[in-house]
Protein backbone atom coordinates (compact mmCIF):
# COMPACT_ATOMS: atom_id res chain seq x y z
CA UNK A 1 0.00 0.00 0.00
CA UNK A 2 1.31 3.48 -0.77
CA UNK A 3 1.05 6.59 1.42
CA UNK A 4 -2.53 7.18 0.23
CA UNK A 5 -3.61 3.78 1.52
CA UNK A 6 -4.46 2.53 -1.97
CA UNK A 7 -3.25 -0.92 -2.95
CA UNK A 8 -1.95 -1.41 -6.47
CA UNK A 9 -4.12 -3.36 -8.88
CA UNK A 10 -2.89 -5.90 -11.40
CA UNK A 11 -2.96 -3.16 -14.05
CA UNK A 12 -0.84 -0.73 -11.99
CA UNK A 13 2.27 0.49 -13.79
CA UNK A 14 5.56 -0.87 -12.49
CA UNK A 15 8.66 1.30 -12.13
CA UNK A 16 12.21 0.85 -10.92
CA UNK A 17 12.70 3.59 -8.32
CA UNK A 18 15.66 4.92 -6.38
CA UNK A 19 15.69 3.86 -2.75
CA UNK A 20 15.89 6.98 -0.63
CA UNK A 21 15.74 7.99 3.00
CA UNK A 22 12.02 8.58 2.49
CA UNK A 23 11.14 5.11 1.15
CA UNK A 24 13.88 2.92 2.64
CA UNK A 25 11.66 1.40 5.35
CA UNK A 26 9.06 0.37 2.77
CA UNK A 27 11.70 -1.69 0.93
CA UNK A 28 13.24 -3.09 4.11
CA UNK A 29 9.83 -4.46 5.17
CA UNK A 30 9.40 -6.56 2.02
CA UNK A 31 9.76 -10.33 2.41
CA UNK A 32 9.55 -13.36 0.19
CA UNK A 33 7.41 -16.35 1.15
CA UNK A 34 8.98 -18.61 3.81
CA UNK A 35 9.70 -21.34 1.23
CA UNK A 36 11.70 -18.80 -0.83
CA UNK A 37 13.94 -17.48 1.95
CA UNK A 38 16.87 -19.68 0.86
CA UNK A 39 16.77 -18.20 -2.64
CA UNK A 40 17.52 -14.52 -1.98
CA UNK A 41 19.15 -12.41 0.74
CA UNK A 42 17.02 -9.94 2.72
CA UNK A 43 16.84 -6.46 1.18
CA UNK A 44 18.71 -4.93 4.12
CA UNK A 45 21.71 -7.16 3.34
CA UNK A 46 21.54 -6.30 -0.37
CA UNK A 47 21.34 -2.55 0.25
CA UNK A 48 24.26 -2.71 2.68
CA UNK A 49 26.36 -4.72 0.19
CA UNK A 50 25.53 -2.24 -2.59
CA UNK A 51 27.16 0.56 -0.64
CA UNK A 52 30.49 -1.29 -0.67
CA UNK A 53 30.43 -2.55 -4.28
CA UNK A 54 30.88 0.08 -7.00
CA UNK A 55 29.41 -2.33 -9.56
CA UNK A 56 26.08 -2.55 -7.68
CA UNK A 57 23.03 -0.79 -9.15
CA UNK A 58 19.91 -1.26 -7.04
CA UNK A 59 16.31 -0.10 -7.27
CA UNK A 60 13.03 -0.64 -5.56
CA UNK A 61 10.23 -2.16 -7.59
CA UNK A 62 7.09 -0.05 -7.23
CA UNK A 63 3.62 -0.81 -8.57
CA UNK A 64 1.32 2.17 -8.65
CA UNK A 65 3.69 3.88 -6.21
CA UNK A 66 3.64 1.01 -3.70
CA UNK A 67 6.85 -0.84 -2.78
CA UNK A 68 6.42 -4.42 -4.05
CA UNK A 69 9.96 -5.69 -4.68
CA UNK A 70 13.67 -5.10 -4.98
CA UNK A 71 16.31 -5.64 -7.66
CA UNK A 72 20.07 -5.26 -7.77
CA UNK A 73 22.28 -5.54 -10.82
CA UNK A 74 26.00 -6.09 -11.17
CA UNK A 75 27.11 -3.48 -13.74
CA UNK A 76 30.85 -3.21 -14.31
CA UNK A 77 30.54 -0.68 -17.15
CA UNK A 78 31.24 2.26 -14.82
CA UNK A 79 34.16 0.60 -13.01
CA UNK A 80 35.68 -1.72 -15.62
CA UNK A 81 39.16 -1.58 -14.09
CA UNK A 82 37.93 -3.77 -11.22
CA UNK A 83 35.85 -6.06 -13.43
CA UNK A 84 36.37 -9.82 -13.34
CA UNK A 85 38.09 -11.50 -16.29
CA UNK A 86 34.86 -13.03 -17.62
CA UNK A 87 33.37 -9.54 -17.94
CA UNK A 88 36.34 -8.43 -20.02
CA UNK A 89 35.79 -11.35 -22.44
CA UNK A 90 32.04 -10.68 -22.78
CA UNK A 91 30.64 -7.54 -21.12
CA UNK A 92 27.50 -8.49 -19.22
CA UNK A 93 25.10 -7.20 -16.63
CA UNK A 94 24.39 -9.61 -13.80
CA UNK A 95 21.08 -9.88 -11.99
CA UNK A 96 22.48 -10.00 -8.48
CA UNK A 97 19.22 -9.87 -6.50
CA UNK A 98 15.57 -9.98 -7.44
CA UNK A 99 12.56 -10.37 -5.20
CA UNK A 100 8.86 -9.60 -5.06
CA UNK A 101 7.14 -9.43 -1.69
CA UNK A 102 5.00 -12.46 -0.83
CA UNK A 103 1.84 -10.27 -0.84
CA UNK A 104 2.45 -9.11 -4.40
CA UNK A 105 3.57 -12.32 -6.09
CA UNK A 106 1.26 -13.52 -8.86
CA UNK A 107 0.13 -10.02 -9.83
CA UNK A 108 2.49 -9.68 -12.80
CA UNK A 109 4.64 -7.06 -11.09
CA UNK A 110 7.75 -9.27 -11.16
CA UNK A 111 7.38 -9.89 -14.91
CA UNK A 112 6.98 -6.18 -15.60
CA UNK A 113 10.04 -5.42 -13.44
CA UNK A 114 12.10 -8.11 -15.18
CA UNK A 115 11.30 -6.57 -18.58
CA UNK A 116 12.43 -3.18 -17.27
CA UNK A 117 15.66 -4.67 -15.92
CA UNK A 118 16.40 -6.44 -19.20
CA UNK A 119 15.74 -3.20 -21.12
CA UNK A 120 18.06 -1.33 -18.74
CA UNK A 121 20.81 -3.94 -19.20
CA UNK A 122 20.44 -3.88 -23.01
CA UNK A 123 20.83 -0.08 -22.99
CA UNK A 124 24.26 -0.21 -21.32
CA UNK A 125 26.82 0.40 -24.04
CA UNK A 126 28.74 -2.70 -25.04
CA UNK A 127 26.75 -5.16 -22.96
CA UNK A 128 26.29 -8.46 -24.77
CA UNK A 129 24.38 -10.52 -22.22
CA UNK A 130 22.60 -10.62 -18.92
CA UNK A 131 23.58 -13.30 -16.42
CA UNK A 132 21.97 -14.55 -13.24
CA UNK A 133 22.24 -17.50 -10.92
CA UNK A 134 19.71 -19.42 -8.89
CA UNK A 135 19.53 -22.17 -6.31
CA UNK A 136 18.23 -25.33 -8.00
CA UNK A 137 15.70 -26.54 -5.46
CA UNK A 138 11.95 -27.09 -5.37
CA UNK A 139 10.20 -23.77 -5.95
CA UNK A 140 13.23 -22.20 -7.65
CA UNK A 141 12.69 -19.24 -9.99
CA UNK A 142 14.20 -21.04 -13.01
CA UNK A 143 10.88 -21.30 -14.92
CA UNK A 144 10.24 -17.59 -14.34
CA UNK A 145 13.63 -16.68 -15.81
CA UNK A 146 13.16 -19.04 -18.78
CA UNK A 147 10.03 -17.05 -19.75
CA UNK A 148 12.35 -14.16 -20.64
CA UNK A 149 14.77 -16.26 -22.68
CA UNK A 150 17.40 -17.05 -20.05
CA UNK A 151 19.09 -20.41 -20.58
CA UNK A 152 21.34 -22.48 -18.35
CA UNK A 153 25.02 -22.18 -19.19
CA UNK A 154 26.04 -25.41 -17.46
CA UNK A 155 28.17 -23.41 -15.02
CA UNK A 156 27.63 -23.70 -11.26
CA UNK A 157 29.12 -21.03 -8.99
CA UNK A 158 29.00 -21.43 -5.22
CA UNK A 159 26.18 -23.97 -5.62
CA UNK A 160 24.07 -21.73 -7.88
CA UNK A 161 23.26 -22.51 -11.50
CA UNK A 162 24.12 -19.75 -13.98
CA UNK A 163 21.68 -18.63 -16.69
CA UNK A 164 22.39 -16.31 -19.63
CA UNK A 165 20.28 -14.10 -21.87
CA UNK A 166 22.20 -13.13 -25.04
CA UNK A 167 21.68 -9.62 -26.42
CA UNK A 168 23.38 -10.18 -29.79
Amino acid sequence: MDATGIEPGRDSPVALVAITKGNLRDYLRLEVAPAQEGFVAPNAVSIAQAHFHPEAWFRGIAAGGTAVGFAMLEDWSQCAEGAPEDWRREPYVGLWRFMVDKRWQGHGFGAQAMRLLIDHARAIHGTRAMLLSFVDAPGSPEAFYRRFGFERTGEVIEGEHVMRLAFC
